[in-house]
Formats: C-alpha cells, sequence, structure tokens
C-alpha cells in the first residue's frame, strides 16, 4: 500500500490527481529534521532545563555539533553514570557479603564469572568443562567470544578482586561502544527524526542496566540491522540480524514480523536476501564450534529448555503462590503456547490493519511478547526493547511512563534479593513487595503495547505517520503498495480524522488481490 500526495500547494505538486490503486506519502517541501520540542508536550517541557525548544534557525548540519553526534555523546555520557551508579560494588560489594551488592543496586554477572566461568584459569568456553554445577558456559557463542577477547585483555596478575574489576572494566569499555552504537543507529534510521534517539541516550534503564550482562552487544547489531533494512540493504540487514542472533536468542524474532509485512507488500525478493544473510552468518559463526564442541555449543539450548521459572516473570508469581507449582517442562510447552498465539495475534494484525503497519512497530511488539511469556526476566532484557520503542513510539510520555516502570523493577529485583540473603535480618523487600514491582513490570510493558496497537489500528495517532512518512524503517516496504491483506484493510481508500498540528493524510488504498 502507498502512502498519498501532499495536498499542500506549496510543495509544488499543483492540485492533488486522484488515484484508484495508491497515494504518494506525504513529504515535507524541505526535509529537515522533526523537533520533538514542537509536537512533543514532555520534550518542549522538558527542554526548559537546558535553555528551551530548539529554534528554526539550529544549524543541523553545518556545525560538527549535528543531532547524531549530540546524540551519541549524551549515551555515552549517561553510560559513565550508570559505571558510577555501579562504584560501590566496584569498592567491594561484589566480593565483601553477599546482600552488599543488592542493597546498593550495583550487581553485575560480569565479575562474578570472570572466575566463574574459567576465564580466569584460560579455560577455552565450548571446549573445555567447568568445575562447578554448570558443566559449560551457557551463553551463545558470539557472546561467549565477547568474554574470551575480553579476558585476553584483563591482566592476569594481583589478587582475583582486582583481576575481577579489570575484567569488569575491559568489558565496561565495550560495551560503551555498543551503546553509542545504538544510539547512532537508531537516530539514523528514522532520517526525518534524528532527535528520537535522545530517548535511548536519556534512557534510565539503560544506563542501570548496561553493564550487569552483555546483552547490548546483541543489541548493537540488531540496530544496525534496523538502520540497514531502512536503507533497503535487505542482505546487509540478514547479516547483521545473523550475527545479533549468534550473540543472543531474541532477535531472530524479527524475522517474523518482516514475513508479514513483506506478504502484504509482495517483496519477497528482499525477504528471501534476509533470510539467506541471517541464516548464512549464524551458521559460520555456530557451526565451527557446533562440529568441534557440540556438548559445549548445546547447553545454551539446553540451559535454557532446563531452567526452572526464575526472576520477573508472572510464572513465578503464580508458582510462589500456587500450593502445588507448575514442573518446568510444563511451564515449558505453556509459555510457548501463549508465544505462539502471540505470534498469530501479530500476524494478524499485519495483515488485517487498515494500512500496514510499520516495521518497528511489529517488530517491537512480538519482542515484547517474547519478554511477556517467558519464564524469566532479568532486569538487562529492558535493553531488547529500548531502540525498538523508541522506533515504534516516539512519544516521550508513553517512554517515560514505561521506563519509570522498568526502574521500579530494577530496585525491586535487588530490594528482593537483599531481603533473601540477609538472613534474619530481612533487610528488603518481601515476597509480596516483589510480585507487586513484577506486576509493574508487566503492566508498564503491556501499556506502550497498547498505544502500538493503537496506533496500528489508527494511523492518524502514529507520532511517525502524522508528520507525513509512511514507514522511515521500513526500506523497501517504506511507500510500497499491498498485494495482500485480510478483512476491512482489502476495501478502497478512505479518509480518516487527522491531528490538525500536521497534514491531512489518507490512510489505505485499493489493493491489488492476488489472482
Amino acid at each position: 500500500m502507498a502512502g498519498m500526495p501532499s495536498a499542500d500547494p506549496s510543495a509544488g505538486r499543483g492540485a492533488e490527481t486522484p488515484s484508484t490503486s495508491a497515494y504518494e506519502p506525504v513529504r515535507p517541501h524541505e526535509p529537515e529534521p522533526v523537533r520533538p520540542t514542537k509536537e512533543d508536550e514532555v520534550a518542549r517541557a522538558g527542554s526548559e532545563l537546558i535553555g528551551g525548544p530548539l529554534g528554526r534557525r539550529m544549524l543541523y548540519a553545518a556545525t560538527w555539533w549535528s543531532p547524531v553526534r549530540i546524540i551519541a555523546l549524551i549515551a555515552i555520557g549517561m553510560f559513565a553514570l550508570g559505571m558510577v551508579q555501579k562504584m560501590p560494588c566496584y569498592n567491594g560489594a561484589w566480593f565483601f557479603g553477599t546482600s552488599s551488592q543488592y542493597t546498593h543496586a550495583c550487581y553485575s554477572d560480569i565479575p562474578h564469572l570472570y572466575q566463574g566461568r574459567g576465564f580466569a584459569d584460560g579455560l577455552v568456553p565450548y571446549f573445555d568443562k567447568l568445575p562447578g554445577d554448570m558443566e559449560y558456559l551457557e551463553y551463545p557463542v558470539l557472546t561467549g567470544a565477547f568474554m574470551e577477547v575480553a579476558s585476553w585483555v584483563t591482566p592476569g596478575s594481583g589478587s582475583m578482586p582486582h583481576q575481577e574489576k579489570a575484567y569488569w572494566m575491559v568489558n565496561s569499555a565495550i560495551l560503551m561502544v555498543c551503546v553509542a552504537v545504538v544510539a547512532v543507529c537508531v537516530a539514523r534510521t528514522h532520517r526525518r527524526r534524528p532527535w528520537d534517539a535522545l530517548l535511548v541516550a536519556l534512557s534510565p534503564a539503560l544506563a542501570l542496566t548496561a553493564t550487569i550482562n552483555w546483552d547490548l552487544l546483541a543489541v548493537a547489531f540488531t540496530s544496525a540491522a534496523m538502520l540497514m533494512w531502512s536503507r533497503s540493504r535487505a542482505l546487509a540487514f540478514g547479516v547483521l540480524l545473523g550475527l545479533a542472533t549468534a550473540a543472543k536468542l531474541y532477535p531472530f524474532l524479527l524475522l517474523g514480523p518482516l514475513l508479514i509485512l513483506c506478504w502484504r507488500a509482495g517483496r519477497w525478493r528482499e525477504f528471501g536476501a534476509a533470510l539467506l544473510g541471517t541464516a548464512g552468518i549464524w551458521l559460520v559463526v555456530n557451526l565451527p564450534v557446533m562440529l568441534l564442541a557440540n556438548d559445549g555449543w548445546s547447553k545454551f539450548y539446553s540451559f535454557s529448555k532446563e531452567r526452572p521459572v526464575d526472576f520477573g516473570s508472572f510464572w513465578l508469581i503464580l508458582s510462589q503462590r500456587m500450593d502445588s507449582p507448575l514442573s518446568t517442562e510444563t511451564v515449558n510447552v505453556l509459555a510457548m503456547a501463549l508465544m505462539l498465539l502471540a505470534c498469530l495475534g501479530v500476524a494478524a494484525l499485519g495483515l488485517t490493519a487498515p494500512r500496514r503497519p510499520r516495521f518497528a512497530q511489529l517488530a517491537f511488539l512480538l519482542v515484547a511478547a517474547f519478554v511477556l511469556t517467558n519464564k524469566v526476566y532479568s532486569p538487562q532484557y529492558v535493553l531488547w526493547l529500548i531502540p525498538l520503542a523508541v522506533l515504534a513510539r516516539p512519544r516521550w510520555r508513553d517512554f517515560l511512563i514505561w521506563q519509570a516502570c522498568e526502574v521500579a523493577y530494577f530496585l525491586g529485583i535487588w530490594m528482593y534479593l537483599a531481603y533473601t540473603t540477609s538472613g534474619d535480618a530481612h533487610k528488603g523487600l518481601p515476597t509480596e513487595g516483589y510480585q507487586v514491582v513484577i506486576a509493574v513490570h508487566l503492566l508498564g510493558t503491556l501499556y506502550l503495547c497498547a498505544v502500538v496497537v493503537r496506533d496500528i489500528w489508527m494511523p492518524e495517532r502514529d507520532p511517525v505517520r502524522r508528520g507525513g512518512d509512511d514507514d522511515p524503517s521500513g526500506g523497501a516496504l517504506d511507500s510500497a503498495e499491498d498485494v495482500f491483506v485480510l478483512g476491512a484493510a482489502a476495501y478502497p481508500a478512505r479518509t480518516v480524522a487527522h491531528s490538525t498540528a500536521g497534514p491531512a493524510v489518507k490512510w489505505g488504498s485499493a489493493v491489488e488481490l492476488p489472482r
């Protein structure tokens, strides 16, 4: 489906020419960046802290201080503040006193796994067995390679706490680069909306969780993949998505929304290139380890299957409130069934919406569904959603509501662990309180999903489309005609209500039905 021509005579096209098959998207006469302080009340109010809304005479490209560079530097600054927040643990709480790292809310897996997964002893991930309960490293291959390379740079002399702190610092330096990559990619994905990436750069949940684990590696590859797709580079998208999937499991989910949207638009060649790139590079990374050390390679997948119900999930609330908790096998089946239902729902939404949803919208919904139905939710999993949420719903109010819920969960899980590890003192958050913050996290994510679904069904409410764009992150899908739709979307074009703040927009079009 295509968009519509501009009804503004200043665009230099004259009167609008009717068409029974498609409309061109509205394009501004001068494609300058969208200013959030002009269209977002919360952004406008917040800008008063730094001098007020951005003016018309702001130079976007004539100076070194372009939006992308400003956003990258802010993201790095927020990452550095997150490192400062971890200083109580760096100065001793990781090593002395079990509950201290929880009461200071500064826990990180990185220093503990330096010795716990054999890096301090020079063991090779996936090939060498580990002492203790975990026989092999339980991370995907590319993340394991990241961890191994960081251990090479870590000094092997000094006490073990000294080495673990150095390992955390080395990893943090690399993860800081990942944060900059994420911010830059989000800023460039929507060409006219670079300032939306300020939501990523200023995200409190990103600053708090960035150095808990290695998830930012996969997030950086996924963000770069989204950028490549927005530039109509399907094979590059697939390669980057394959690398992301080799670092973490969730990125492959983006192929689902892409399949639905390419099906609706008839863009099978682009989807095929993306799928080929994803599968090809994933095999290139995984196959050598798979063939030479299959037991170690498969540990990530077997561990994910055998892992019991854990922190942050609604399954944990059920387990703690049931007299006879569900078995791990039963939860696996039920979680998979719920995820499949969510996939069907996203597919139905993509094929029946009055206008083809934007790629970022469906991608966010599917990854959010995975987060909501999974049997574990670690605090750093919020990093998976932040870039997708910004691209799907670039509104400060909704984003900050969701972030507040995630920060509440971040504090809640550490206070709960402080409670369970403080013995008879019981300092922290009891079980009932922890269940409340889990519910807050779930409701915050569901709220953001709800407003994204509303934007899909009412495209005139979509902040991106109200400005006249179709799908800036859609690449080959941007302004493409539909060839297969279901339901009311198959009917001819109709005009719906629109905001007076933007141009009139016609949503929907006549559809060439498959023969």
